[in-house]
């Protein structure tokens, strides 16, 4: 499991004209489910989202949490982070769960979110999507939970 999380000062997301999710400041994390991946991922994922300190301090250092600052979380569902891509020019998605695993462990990690935060907005998976995002700093990180207790 994949998030992609981006410090942002504004992000929304808009479905067939609609805006359907917003925050202001926070974290948007655009989330992949990859082929393997299980029930016991999207807790640990979006632990490390909620806790990853990418937010500055009074010393201007990256030491403050989501929760810490109390910001939005904008989750994301996107398959394409699970490409392949380390050879050609067209990417393969052979390593992207399938499309009802994927919405079932995005789902859940959603579910997680909003009993944990009381900030949380989702994209729509499945849906094609329209992503603003004003990005703080730049500041993007990649987070990775495996079945493996190493993370």
């Amino acid at each position: 499991m994949i998030a992609l999380i981006q410090r942002v000062s504004k992000a929304s997301v808009c479905v067939d004209g609609a805006d359907i999710a917003s925050i202001d400041s926070g974290i948007l994390a655009f989330i992949a489910i990859e082929r393997g991946d299980s029930e016991s991922q999207p807790e640990r994922l979006l632990e490390r989202i909620l806790n990853y300190r990418i937010f500055p301090d009074k010393n201007d250092r990256m030491n403050l949490s989501l929760l810490n600052i109390d910001g939005g979380l904008l989750l994301v569902p996107q398959f394409t982070l699970a490409a392949d891509t380390r050879k050609g020019n067209r990417p393969s998605f052979t390593s992207a769960a399938e499309p009802e695993v994927g919405k079932r462990l995005f789902d859940m990690i959603v579910s997680i979110a909003v009993q944990r935060h009381h900030k949380v907005q989702s994209g729509s998976f499945g849906a094609d999507m329209k992503v603003t995002l004003i990005n703080d700093g730049p500041v993007t990180f990649s987070l990775h939970a495996s079945n493996t207790v190493v993370d």
